[in-house]
Formats: structure tokens, C-alpha cells, sequence
């Protein structure tokens, strides 16, 4: 699982006309399903993500996470994370989960980040054409990974 993760001030997902997801101050995770990942990964991707000390604290450093500070969190789907441009121009997406499999794997994050944070989680819609808008708080931007061990 891979979790590209910027603290924001505002961050939005709409879908055409449709606004799916809209936070206030607080994390935006693009959320990569490798076809792998487990329960195990997913559980230790939400409590990773919950408890980054990405806020500023009195001292002004960064030694508070979204869930000290009663940040939100919005989650966008996105299998392009795992998209491999090493040979040739045109990324390869093998090593991204299959949608039948994605699918539930980002349901379940979000509702497990839902459970470390003790509030709703706002999402992008899963397989649809969206746009993201944001406003990066720092900027702050953090490449979290995490593979299932065999």
C-alpha cells in the first residue's frame, strides 16, 4: 500500500458537478492498493497516517499529528501510484490492485483511518474521473509505503 499524504488547509474531490469530498484544515492521502496488501498493511497504514506529527506545535515544530490537532482527513483513490515509468513512456500499472480487489481494500482504510481519527473520513469517488483541488499547508508532503510481509 502506498499513501502520498500532504497536510492541507482545504482540500476538495468533485466529480463533474458533485462535490464528494471537502475538508477543512488537515490531510489529504492519495491512496495506492498494491494487489497484495492485507488487512495487517492497511490497519498499519491508517494508524500511520493518524498519528504523523506533521502539525505544528506551541514551539511551532512539527510534533502534533491531524488527530491531536482535530484535523480532517479526505482519502482519494489513486492506482496511478503504482504506476512503474522505468522501461519506455508509457507507465505499466501490473503492480496495482485489480478494482474487485482495490475497491474494498480503500473502503476498509478509510473506515479504519475513521476509527484511529473518531470521525468521518471524507473520499473521493473510487474509479471515477475526479478533481482534487487543494491548498498544500508548508508545503508538508510525505511518501508513506508499506508491502505485506510473506
Amino acid at each position: 500500500m502506498r499513501a502520498l499524504i500532504q497536510r492541507v488547509r482545504e482540500a476538495k474531490v468533485t466529480v463533474g458537478a458533485e462535490t464528494t469530498g471537502q475538508i477543512g484544515p488537515g490531510i489529504l492521502i492519495f491512496l495506492g492498493v498494491h494487489a497484495s496488501d492485507t488487512l495487517e498493511v492497511s490497519a498499519w497504514m491508517a494508524k500511520k497516517c493518524a498519528q504523523l506529527r506533521i502539525f505544528a506545535d506551541e514551539a511551532g515544530k512539527m510534533n502534533r499529528s491531524v488527530k491531536e490537532v482535530v484535523g480532517s482527513a479526505l482519502v482519494v483513490s489513486q492506482f496511478t501510484l503504482y504506476g512503474d515509468a522505468e522501461k519506455g513512456n508509457r507507465p505499466s500499472y501490473i503492480d496495482a490492485a485489480p478494482p474487485d480487489f482495490a475497491e474494498p481494500s480503500y473502503e476498509r482504510f478509510c473506515a479504519q483511518l475513521e476509527a484511529e481519527l473518531g470521525q468521518p473520513v471524507a473520499r473521493g469517488r473510487f474509479g471515477a474521473d475526479m478533481q482534487v483541488s487543494l491548498v498544500n499547508d508548508g508545503p508538508v508532503t510525505l511518501w508513506i509505503e508499506r508491502a505485506a510481509t510473506k
